[in-house]
């Protein structure tokens, strides 16, 4: 728990220095903002200093989100919801397939930054940004009905191992400022493009899901009830 709130008083505080010296309208996607703070602040190799730890942060996120997207993939596949050849296992057990598009994708992810830097590449972090903020409204609003089914499964608050403060407040809270600030996106010019494709992808997943996946599962569900062989 100390570390939960350690790691929430790092970022909040972090963002309000960068945007009490950073005005909001020279932050890019090419330069770090930390690293433009501690060069107007004038202190000696900072930014060098800086720029190695985003590095090396960067390398790890890129190597945590390759394993974590490439299972993903395989998980997908493997119920039905994906590409039937990225179940694929090598002998080590390692979804090679599902690992080789994980990463062509992300490769040509990355040579848009070089390609096309203002147009196609500045697209795709807007998507990332609009998806990562639904990602956060999901899990605000998942914490908020957890513990409501949770008490009404008969469960007591005492056995959680983490209980959010301020319940039901905060999650409410953080649901509805990553709202305010996902509509924020469509009054800026260079974001709308993340709206414009992530909200009608995520509807196409929902349709697709309720009108192909689903009936497959609950047919297989209630087969699984009645104890119906499979054919």
């Amino acid at each position: 728990r100390n570390i939960i709130w350690r790691t929430m008083v790092f970022f909040v505080l972090s963002i309000a220095v960068l945007a009490a010296l950073l005005p909001w309208q020279t932050a890019g996607a090419v330069d770090s903002p930390f690293v433009v703070v501690l060069d107007k602040v004038g202190i000696p190799y900072a930014a060098d200093i800086m720029n190695f730890i985003i590095i090396t942060a960067v390398l790890s996120v890129a190597n945590s989100g390759l394993y974590a997207s490439s299972r993903m993939l395989w998980s997908l596949s493997k119920d039905g919801k994906g590409p039937a050849f990225t179940k694929k296992l090598s002998k080590r057990k390692i979804p090679i397939n599902a690992l080789l598009v994980t990463m062509g994708v992300s490769a040509l992810s990355l040579l848009t930054s070089v390609v096309a830097p203002k147009t196609v590449y500045v697209w795709l972090i807007s998507i990332s940004g609009m998806v990562l903020v639904v990602v956060w409204m999901s899990i605000c609003l998942s914490q908020y009905f957890f513990r409501k089914q949770f008490i009404k499964d008969g469960g007591d608050v005492k056995d959680l191992v983490f209980r959010t403060p301020l319940y039901p407040f905060v999650p409410l809270a953080g649901f509805i400022a990553f709202g305010i600030v996902l509509i924020s996106l469509f009054f800026i010019e260079d974001q709308r493009i993340g709206l414009y494709c992530g909200v009608p992808f995520m509807a196409a997943c929902y349709i697709i899901y309720y009108l192909k996946i689903k009936p497959k599962e609950e047919a297989k569900r209630f087969a699984e009830e009645e104890g119906i062989p499979k054919t």
